[in-house]
């Protein structure tokens, strides 16, 4: 096969994996930017705010969980990231001295068992909103997290179809200035 034909090939190849990252930047493009937009404004609806910094509600914290949620004291809570500290460093914490430290499903067996234990009652009320909650911002987070993936995973697309491009480009200047082999003298004769 001609070494011309053979460049062209390859780097029409390279073309089409190109073009095909590139339409895999833009919509991984698109999928950060609306993954993460539909977190922002989702948590933005439910106006929830971090305590304000020096509160009680902040010192009265475990030292590791202060310091994480100091740093985002008297912010609303609008990225995933917030909603990951709100979540294991807030609200877990306070859900822990609930029912010494019991979850929801232990203590909501407990009331079962006795249904006329208002304090009981009042526990699984407040774990099953507590844990609710701590649930749903840690689906933001989750999704939050995926759009920022996404996000990488388009510059790296980009990346790899830029590269590819130039290397089409390349494999098809080659092509032009590979020449065909040069037909022997006796062959040309032998042909005709």
């Amino acid at each position: 096969m001609n070494r011309s034909v053979v460049d062209r090939v390859v780097a029409g190849i390279g073309l089409v994996l190109a073009v095909v990252l590139l339409v895999a930047t833009g919509l991984l493009f698109y999928a950060h930017s609306y993954v993460h937009g539909q977190v922002r404004d989702q948590l933005v609806e439910q106006k929830i705010t971090f305590p304000e910094a020096g509160s009680e509600s902040i010192t009265s914290l475990p030292k590791a969980d202060q310091s994480e949620v100091s740093q985002y004291a008297g912010q609303d809570l609008t990225t995933g990231a917030q909603a990951e500290v709100f979540a294991d460093h807030y609200i877990k914490v306070h859900l822990a001295n609930v029912a010494d430290g019991q979850t929801y499903s232990e203590v909501s067996a407990k009331a079962m068992a006795s249904p006329d234990d208002e304090a009981l009652a009042g526990q699984v009320n407040t774990l099953f909103k507590g844990e609710t909650l701590r649930g749903l911002l840690l689906n933001a987070y989750a999704f939050d997290t995926m759009a920022t993936i996404a996000f990488i995973a388009a510059w790296v697309s980009l990346g790899g179809a830029l590269v590819l491009l130039a290397l089409s480009a390349l494999g098809f200047l080659h092509s032009r200035r590979v020449t065909a082999p040069a037909v022997a003298p006796e062959a040309s004769v032998a042909t005709a």
